[in-house]
């Protein structure tokens, strides 16, 4: 896929993210897009570049001085690593990932109910257990014609029982009926496996670093 391309699938990315995190609208920049999180851990917020080149990331680096500000850079690891002082983490690699949505429902293991629902922009998907322990969740944030899953989780005694497709798929069907036509979402590695089993594209790898807290 052309770069061009992968600038217009990142945005529409965001625009769904934005709205599942609860965070500032993106501020578009010359080299893509901040974005204000404000998350009490972990992320105070983000730089995202769709096509980044080294002097780009450089110069953005020396900027920041919040701890916990990211840096979402697609390209791979290896590539964008030596740019970065030690004082930025490299974590867990991303798939930027997409999928045409379809209006078809999974089938519910036995012994499970699922419940969807939409508020504030965001559709929800909870399976629990009969005796109503969580199994699995997750959400997507809408935007117009786009959904981006976000945040799925299967419970660890849950695991292996295809409840993490049940969700993504409950997913992918629920938003299809508020409008939506293309998922979009960014994966890990794990995560990417079943993606693709689902039907979903990977597109582009996206490097994620952190600014990390110096010590005195």
């Amino acid at each position: 896929m052309p770069q061009s391309s992968i600038t217009e699938l990142v945005r529409m990315w965001i625009s769904g993210w934005t709205v599942s995190r609860g965070s500032a609208d993106p501020v578009e920049q010359p080299w893509g897009w901040s974005i204000d999180v404000g998350a009490p851990v972990g992320e105070v917020g983000r730089h995202v570049l769709p096509e980044p080149t080294e002097a780009e990331v450089r110069k953005l680096a020396e900027t920041i001085t919040a701890p916990t500000t990211w840096l979402k850079l697609f390209a791979e690891d290896d590539t964008v690593r030596p740019w970065l002082g030690p004082q930025w983490r490299l974590d867990q690699p991303g798939f930027l990932m997409t999928v045409p949505l379809s209006a078809e429902r999974p089938e519910l293991p036995t012994g499970y109910t699922v419940t969807t629902w939409t508020r504030g922009g965001i559709l929800r998907v909870l399976v629990r257990t009969e005796d109503g322990h969580l199994a699995a969740r997750g959400q997507a944030g809408l935007a117009g014609p786009v959904a981006v899953p976000d945040q799925i989780v299967t419970a660890p005694e849950q695991r292996r029982r295809g409840l993490g497709s049940v969700v993504m798929r409950t997913l992918q069907s629920a938003a299809h009926e508020t409008g939506a036509r293309t998922g979009v979402l960014v994966g890990t590695a794990a995560g990417q496996a079943l993606y693709t089993s689902l039907g979903w594209t990977t597109h582009a790898p996206m490097a994620s670093l952190v600014l990390e807290k110096q010590e005195d």
